[in-house]
């Protein structure tokens, strides 16, 4: 879990998926991955928006980072009941209302959601 800059596991009707994206490695040095930058007591700065790479302190922004990475997709189909991996870009579309990274089967073409947690299809995103 400590590579992955973003992981979900969701039950959707009769299927279930598992996202995951990569921390990316550092574009400067090609040898550290970019996370969050230390602070003093050791621990990552959470609300820090730009990405550090320990080895050599290149910083990239939010922004610029989320444009190049991708979701890797392992689900079964709530529809066909078919498994299989898939990739999607890392950006949240509107799905029946909600804010969701959305993927097809690549059996039945069902457009397959996975929200935020909590959020349910149909219901209003406030955010």
């Amino acid at each position: 879990m400590d590579g992955c800059f973003y992981f979900s596991n969701r039950i959707i009707g009769e299927g279930k998926a598992t996202a995951w994206v990569l921390r990316p490695q550092c574009s400067a040095c090609k040898k550290g991955v970019l996370g969050k930058p230390i602070k003093k007591n050791g621990k990552p700065d959470k609300k820090a928006n730009y990405y550090e790479c320990p080895e050599c302190k290149h910083q990239e922004t939010d922004e610029s980072l989320s444009s190049t990475l991708v979701v890797s997709v392992g689900y079964v189909c709530p529809r066909c009941r078919h498994s299989g991996e898939t990739t999607t870009p890392y950006q949240r579309k509107k799905f029946q209302g909600v804010n969701a990274f959305v993927f097809q089967c690549q059996k039945c073409n069902e457009k397959i959601p996975i929200t935020k947690k909590l959020k349910e299809i149909g219901e209003q995103d406030g955010s």
